[in-house]
């Protein structure tokens, strides 16, 4: 059996370690707040169509540098970064989703989302039964599996947090992969092997696709594709098929370990945080939550996916 390559590097963290450490927060300063209010006008004042927003119509004269740090920090570093007290408290929804797209422009290019090409998407319950065969995870309010979304960065900016609940917590899957290599070898080997995956689009061919969960690139780069919830689903496909043995325990094992305090890191996101992950190095997950009855006061984070070239407007 070839040993799997532990890949370490700055990517690779623990839970504990992450949180005592500050280069990849930013907090957003009456002077940081007062250039996204003015970005805020002159886009508004422009009419450039949201999913156009480039850096160059949202100018960030001091807070722009930081960001350009932070999208170091998400591509080069961990694969984590949080922007907090971003000014979204008193906005209406259209200027939160301005300032989103404003400030991920310096983190990334904007990927659409959906066949719409939705250039963001507000996670929020929309009553979805989680169980239906084209239910996406941001339309309800249950516990969602560590998994990585498939864009270069998932940003996610928070409107206004639950009730109660709702708690992201991230991973370094580095961490994790090299824990797998270590200790289960064989289960390692599986992991680097095609498995089934579900895009939950319908029943058609289209939805199932196959990708192994762990791939590294030509400069020994790792790159996570995981998401036990869809890999689960995809089950329901005639010719996709059982989970072998050995799948079953390397998926056992991959919970378990995300699950490891060890490894976790969690954050209770509040109004204004901006929470910045690179997909290829980082799993996220979310606890279940329960919502204000008032529909003006519900959970509501815009979520945008992103490509790690930086857009230079």
């Amino acid at each position: 059996m070839t040993m799997i390559a532990q890949v370490s590097g700055p990517a690779s963290w623990r839970g504990d370690q992450l949180a005592g450490s500050a280069g990849w927060r930013l907090s957003c300063g009456d002077a940081h707040q007062a250039e996204l209010l003015a970005a805020l006008a002159a886009v508004e004042a422009s009419q450039v169509a949201p999913g156009a927003i480039a850096r160059t119509d949202f100018p960030l004269p001091t807070l722009g540098p930081e960001l350009d740090r932070l999208a170091a920090t998400v591509t080069d570093g961990p694969g984590v970064a949080l922007v907090q007290d971003v000014p979204v408290a008193r906005l209406t929804e259209r200027q939160c989703e301005i300032i989103a797209l404003g400030i991920a422009g310096y983190v990334g290019r904007l990927v659409p989302q959906g066949p719409d090409g939705a250039p963001l998407r507000h996670v929020r319950d929309e009553g979805v039964d989680p169980t239906h065969p084209t239910s996406r995870s941001y339309q309800h309010p249950h516990r969602l599996g560590f998994h990585a979304d498939p864009t270069d960065v998932v940003a996610l900016l928070c409107i206004r947090p639950a009730r109660s609940g709702g708690l992201s917590t991230i991973v370094s899957s580095v961490a994790v992969h090299d824990e797998i290599a270590r200790t289960r070898p064989d289960l390692a080997q599986v992991l680097y092997q095609p498995w089934w995956h579900d895009r939950r689009s319908g029943d058609g061919p289209d939805s199932f696709f196959q990708r192994p969960v762990y791939t590294v690139d030509t400069e020994g780069g790792l790159s996570v594709y995981y998401g036990p919830d869809y890999m689960r689903s995809v089950q329901r496909a005639a010719h996709v098929p059982p989970l072998r043995p050995a799948q079953v325990a390397a998926m056992e094992a991959l919970d378990r370990l995300h699950d490891d305090p060890r490894f976790r890191l969690t954050m209770d996101l509040r109004t204004g945080d901006m929470q910045f992950l690179n997909n290829h190095v980082v799993l996220h997950s979310r606890t279940g939550y329960e919502d204000h009855p008032e529909r003006e006061r519900r959970r509501d984070l815009l979520r945008l996916w992103l490509a790690r070239t930086p857009d230079a407007g």
